[in-house]
């Protein structure tokens, strides 16, 4: 029954021609989160809806070429909205993917009590200008470690388990970080204090981000691209390796046995939202009032 329901609306939206509305250019960049959005290209669902999807590596990149090419919206964290919406205040989210669930770990090579109770100023390796930020804020809270002097080292996920792993004394030092390189991290001496796993006080989330003029300009499109997400992630739950088939060459090298692992570090979010989860978001200044 679900599945003929879904078959008659995809046959609906696809029904509708490119020529009756204006072209709807998106970014993304080649996280698993965003996987929904490259099985819809690949399944050319998009085409009719003259949807354009532009994938590129990073969520930086993403950021960047929707500020500067000219495009109609975005994927990637809050950390992203957060920098695009200081410039920008009529940016909105509107299509939520999914919240990470033990993708993102803090870790270091001292315990918590020990980092608690060090004088000595405490290294920090991480992506300054990434979400990165933003965990460790929360970590900080969360631990009570707010009273402590912090030595920031900022760098890409390689070059920081290159360095540590070369560096056999690197006195008190915590990695913001996620999979799969807290796994050399751990070869390194590294054990995990926090995980986006533990709750909800590490936050980390993904959603696709546009203008309030933008979103009124293609209500009809962002609708019928929710309910496109929505087919894809029922697919990828009842047929996940047809469903990776379709999305491989979208993402960076992982064999099916990393795909499947890589979704148990995520939630997805395309259903109705957890009053907790809203409540988080709200203190974390992400509104909800516009997602579909």
């Amino acid at each position: 029954m679900v599945k003929t329901f879904f078959l008659f609306a995809a046959m609906a939206l696809l029904g509708c021609s490119s020529q009756e509305q204006p072209s709807l250019k998106i970014v993304a960049n080649s996280w698993i989160g965003y996987s929904p959005l490259f099985y819809a290209k690949a399944n050319g669902w998009l085409e009719p809806l003259n949807i354009k999807l532009s994938t590129v590596v990073s969520l930086g990149e993403s950021m960047h070429i929707y500020e500067y090419s000219g495009l109609d919206a975005f994927t990637g964290t809050q950390y992203e909205y957060h920098q695009v919406h200081q410039k920008n205040p009529n940016l909105i989210p509107v299509i939520m993917f999914d919240r990470s669930n033990g993708g993102d770990v803090v870790m270091s090579n001292r315990s918590e009590k020990s980092l608690r109770e060090t004088a000595d100023p405490i290294n920090v390796y991480l992506e300054i200008n990434s979400v990165n930020q933003l965990v460790f804020k929360d970590f900080v809270k969360r631990h009570k470690l707010q009273d402590k002097t912090f030595n920031y080292i900022n760098g890409d996920q390689l070059k920081i388990v290159s360095e540590l792993k070369n560096n056999l004394d690197p006195g008190p030092s915590i990695v913001v970080t996620y999979v799969p390189y807290n796994h050399s991290l751990e070869k390194s001496g590294f054990t995990t204090l926090a995980s986006t796993r533990d709750g909800l006080d590490l936050l980390v989330l993904d959603a696709l981000y546009t203008t309030k003029d933008t979103f009124k300009l293609h209500n009809e499109q962002f609708k019928q691209l929710k309910s496109l997400i929505d087919r894809a992630i029922y697919d990828l739950e009842n047929h996940p390796k047809q469903f990776y088939e379709r999305v491989k060459p979208y993402l960076e090298n992982n064999t099916y046995d990393e795909f499947l692992s890589s979704l148990e570090d995520i939630v997805w979010l395309n259903n109705e939202l957890d009053p907790k989860l809203v409540e988080r978001l709200d203190e974390a200044l992400f509104p909800t009032r516009d997602l579909l």
